[in-house]
């Protein structure tokens, strides 16, 4: 479609062209021829017939008005003097421009001439040869012509190139559709290197499947970590029942043992409730209930829920940063996302060390950050670690289920946040970066 537009405004402007060309040097002959007729008709004016007979042979006899047709005629268009033998039949009676044929040099030629009346009963004709003009005007429709066949080679060249191109790389899709259906999400589609508009979409379709693909893996991930985390409580579960069921009724056993259960329970429930509670936040549009809230409140108030748990291990936790910084989000969210990472920073830092949770405002973001000086991460670890289930293999010992930063980063999600993991030798900083000037 946009070829043939491209054509049919070519097109367009070449028939202007061949027009305006042609009517430009038609209307300068024609004014030539009437500028001629009004030198005559005034030497008539002055001198008469005679005047006007003695100015037609001047001009017969001058070789600056070759090419030029004149004739005198009287009442009965009989010629009296000029250079054409008799008054052509088709302009009898017919004043005005016209178009004759002259026999000359064993063709016809063609004649644009102006035909008008004198006083007393006489009739003018003057004109002059229009073959160059007819001759340019076949040159211009030979080259629109050729400038036509030529389009039309072009546009057949560029809808087989493109054709054939379109063809091609969808061919290439359904290839690579073809073999992920067969063998899985690991095939993608070849890019060309040219960056056009398929490679965009390639590459988008690409980064789809790595986002899928990544899918995939967390969701197997996620299922054996349940799978696992659940064998050992459900087991000791087991074990303990099985070993009460063969032994003699005790009530303080009995009691312990359902105390116990109990406990092995409330894990278990822990689990599937965090695990819902992450799916929730990735799933649902909660950015409906978002409203105003102060990150700089919302620490306060996650320092004092933490305070006795710090004590407990000798870490001194504290606030700072500005008095007041204001974003847009879920208030619970941010409060659970801030209260895992300080329950993170207690539970793995350094005895009789610190914890510090500071909030500032910067240009155009807000940053709450969460610093410890305990053994931190090791930097390769840094990608993995919110990965639901994921835990350091020095933390196998530490109460906890590996979904506590799992949900950090679906909240940081949710808020089009971004988290930063710094190293503080020794220790480790979560930075959560909230954007605080624009629509979440």
């Amino acid at each position: 479609m946009a070829i043939g537009g491209f054509g049919a405004i070519v097109l367009s402007l070449l028939f202007f062209v061949y027009w305006s060309t042609t009517s430009y040097v038609l209307s300068r002959s024609d004014h030539a021829i009437a500028g001629e007729e009004a030198v005559l008709r005034a030497a008539y004016d002055r001198g008469g017939q005679t005047a006007l007979e003695a100015a037609i042979k001047m001009r017969l006899a001058d070789r600056a008005f070759d090419g030029g047709l004149y004739l005198l005629a009287d009442r009965a268009f009989a010629p009296i003097a000029g250079n054409l033998d008799r008054w052509p039949r088709d302009l009898i009676g017919a004043p005005g421009w016209g178009t004759i044929s002259v026999p000359q040099a064993g063709h016809a030629a063609a004649y644009r001439v102006l035909v008008g009346a004198l006083p007393g009963n006489l009739h003018l004709l003057v004109g002059r040869n229009s073959e160059d003009l007819a001759s340019f005007a076949r040159e211009i429709e030979t080259a629109l012509a050729f400038t036509l066949l030529l389009i039309a080679l072009l546009a057949g060249v560029v809808s087989v190139l493109v054709t054939r191109r379109t063809v091609g790389r969808i061919e290439s899709i359904n290839a690579t559709s073809r073999a992920i259906m067969e063998r899985g999400l690991a095939a993608r589609i070849r890019l060309r290197g040219i960056n056009d508009e398929w490679d965009e979409l390639a590459k988008n379709l690409n980064s789809m499947l790595d986002r899928i693909e990544t899918l995939m893996r967390e969701i197997r991930e996620v299922t054996d970590n349940v799978a696992h985390d659940l064998r050992t409580p459900l087991a000791r579960i087991r074990g303990r029942l099985e070993k009460a069921s063969s032994s003699p009724r005790d009530v303080g056993a009995d009691q312990k043992l359902i105390e116990d259960v109990i406990a092995d329970l409330d894990d278990v429930l822990r689990i599937f409730s965090s695990l819902m509670r992450i799916s929730q936040i990735e799933s649902a549009d909660r950015t409906a209930g978002f409203a105003i809230v102060d990150l700089a409140a919302i620490a306060r108030d996650v320092t004092e829920l933490f305070d006795a748990a710090a004590e407990e291990k000798g870490i001194k936790l504290s606030v700072a940063g500005d008095p007041c910084v204001v974003v847009t989000g879920d208030r619970d969210l941010l409060f659970d996302a801030t209260s895992n990472l300080v329950d993170n920073a207690i539970k793995h830092g350094k005895r009789d060390g610190f914890v510090t949770v500071s909030v500032r405002a910067n240009e155009n973001e807000a940053v709450v950050a969460v610093s410890d000086n305990g053994p931190g991460i090791p930097a390769e670890e840094f990608p993995h670690i919110f990965r639901r289930f994921y835990r350091l293999e020095r933390s196998r010992c530490t109460p906890g289920n590996g979904l506590g930063l799992s949900l950090v980063a679906a909240v940081a999600h949710l808020h089009r946040a971004r988290i930063d993991l710094r190293d503080n030798r020794p220790g480790l900083t979560f930075r959560l970066v909230i954007p605080s000037d624009r629509e979440i």
